[in-house]
């Protein structure tokens, strides 16, 4: 198994489909930023993935991350891939350059993070966690805790982590147990066991910087009762220097499907030293700002685990002899012909290559939301642009990583019986992209987050405005515009049909949500594809798959809006005790 960054398509995106540097241009914090800086970033970048990152991937998810004597211990070779990512300055990509980040725009950096989670996801884990923590501690910390820990974190000597689950409470962080009591010069201890925390604990920095989420003694209950604190695994002094060891640690590591080489670990609170990030009882928003980006994050890792089972299934399919081709010999000096010959291996590759293309096209579109909320001049477009996030991000968390793992699971299924067993490298994918599509928020949950809160919760509005951004989007003369303007029809129709619907039947909203998310995200995607089409008319793998996925994928909205339309009944009509 090898990976080589698709960087002929990613300066496509950037310089073609969405004109970066004339987008840059309008946000001073970027306007330095030209196409020699960017594809100076993106050949580094694919070269640290294709040569330091991905060879340690199969043997990660062989070793295994553990737990010797209370202290994880990374696979062979982690710790020095890790120095070099964080010695190339690649951790602070898009951090604050303020404290010490790179200060690169987001549109950008996805494309990277992209070829992090293709060459090795679990290596990824590590660094995404840093970057998402780094992001909630700048937008709601104290002035003393960003100048404390942020340039460290930057530049990737210490790491970040979060903590929210506990055993009793996943999705639903109001019923959390874990307490904050106030100590001396404002601190507070902590106390309570959260499980599940990726990259809890590691031997890759010497500091661990977790986010965690605890209730003060006099919390209300619910989620308007969390606080968001700041707990170091070792404690720094006023000088930078390290300290002592904060009093929590890793109790064990969850035994997993997939993802084996990131530590997975069940953190035990010992009334361990914290510090309040933001507001008290406001934990829950401040903790979402970095559950946003990791959301986004996790998303990308659904492309990127996508774009790996592509290559290695077209390597395959190229050399794999099988059969003859349907039109005649196409290698007469083979006793058969490459199985890429056959229609039905092509269905299963273009799929994959629709899929992933339009997902990174997305990717970076939802970059330049955020570049644009928080950088440009204009109020108005900023906030324009976090609206834009706020009601994207579920999309893409949730239509990323399903499509993603179904592009794994056709690759897969190109290799037939060796992409089951562990030499091909395949079945890894499968494991580890199926996660995906569970963490930082269930995929269902991303679903009704959208449905409910981001479109009921404002009667279509948002999704109704950014229908219209993608109809005048389109260019006229292309011919391939009727389909994707029908598809923007019908999820408008789809739209205002559920706002109605929805105050005549509470379970409508629960029963539709999935099936409107993928609405949208296929609905997106063709709009995504004919921006790709209609940049260069001359570029001849764009019209060719994307006339594939607007004739053979773009139809499943059709089923998919009769299926919302049904109703709630069709779901929740049998008895609980028939089940």
């Amino acid at each position: 198994m090898s990976y080589t960054a698709p960087l002929a398509h990613m300066r496509y995106l950037l310089n073609e489909v969405f004109c970066a540097e004339q987008q840059w241009a309008q946000m001073p914090a970027f306007s330095a930023i030209d196409s020699s800086t960017v594809d100076a970033i993106l050949e580094e970048g694919a070269k640290l993935c294709s040569n330091v990152i991905q060879p340690l991937n199969r043997s990660g998810d062989e070793e295994g991350a553990r737990l010797e004597n209370g202290k994880v211990i990374t696979p062979n070779g982690f710790k020095e891939a890790y120095k070099t990512v964080a010695d190339g300055g690649w951790v602070g990509l898009s951090g604050d350059a303020e404290y010490g980040g790179q200060g690169l725009p987001k549109m950008l950096t996805v494309l990277f993070e992209e070829m992090l989670y293709s060459a090795n996801n679990s290596f990824t884990l590590y660094v995404a966690l840093t970057a998402g923590a780094a992001l909630a501690l700048r937008a709601h910390g104290s002035d003393e805790l960003k100048k404390k820990y942020l340039p460290k974190m930057y530049s990737g000597e210490w790491a970040g982590a979060m903590g929210l689950t506990e055993a009793h409470c996943g999705s639903d962080l109001g019923i959390l147990k874990t307490k904050a009591v106030p100590d001396k010069n404002n601190t507070y201890k902590i106390t309570g066991t959260k499980i599940f925390i990726t990259g809890g604990d590691q031997d890759l920095t010497s500091n661990i910087i977790h986010f965690v989420l605890a209730r003060l003694p006099d919390a209300p209950a619910g989620p308007k009762g969390i606080s968001l604190f700041l707990v170091p695994k070792v404690l720094v002094n006023e000088n930078g220097t390290l300290g002592s060891r904060n009093a929590f640690s890793a109790g064990s590591l969850e035994h997993k499907m997939g993802i084996k080489a990131s530590a997975t670990c069940v953190m035990n609170f010992d009334g361990a030293t914290g510090w309040l990030v933001g507001e008290p009882h406001q934990g829950l928003a401040a903790m979402f700002t970095m559950m946003n980006y990791e959301r986004l994050s996790i998303g990308i890792q659904g492309i990127g685990c996508g774009e790996m089972s592509y290559q290695n299934a077209v390597a395959y399919a190229k050399d794999r002899l099988q059969g003859r081709s349907a039109q005649g010999v196409a290698n007469p000096n083979g006793i058969a012909d490459p199985i890429i010959h056959h229609a039905d291996v092509r269905r299963m590759l273009l799929t994959q290559r629709a899929y992933n293309e339009a997902g990174r096209a997305f990717a970076v579109y939802l970059g330049l939301q955020l570049d644009v909320a928080n950088h440009h001049p204009d109020k108005t477009l900023r906030d324009k642009a976090q609206q834009r996030v706020a009601l994207l991000t579920p999309v893409a968390k949730a239509f990323f990583t399903d499509k993603g793992f179904e592009s794994c699971v056709l690759g897969q299924q190109v290799f037939g019986g060796h992409g089951y067993i562990r030499e091909w490298g395949q079945e890894q994918l499968v494991r580890d992209a199926r996660i995906a599509q569970i963490y930082e928020g269930t995929n269902g949950i991303q679903a009704m987050d959208l449905l409910k809160r981001k479109v009921l919760g404002n009667d279509g509005l948002w999704m109704r405005e950014f229908i219209a951004e993608m109809q005048n989007d389109m260019q006229t003369g292309a011919v391939e515009r009727d389909g994707v303007v029908q598809a923007c029809s019908l999820l408008s129709a789809l739209t205002l049909w559920l706002v109605e619907q929805d105050k005549r039947d509470a379970n409508l909203c629960g029963s539709a949500a999935c099936d409107y998310l993928h609405v949208a995200g296929y609905t997106i995607y063709a709009w995504l594809w004919l921006k790709m089409m209609t940049a260069d008319p001359q570029n001849i793998d764009a019209q060719v798959v994307g006339h594939f996925y607007l004739g053979r994928l773009l139809p499943q909205i059709h089923a998919l809006d009769k299926a919302v339309r049904s109703g709630a009944n069709l779901v929740m009509d049998l008895p609980v005790e028939k089940f």
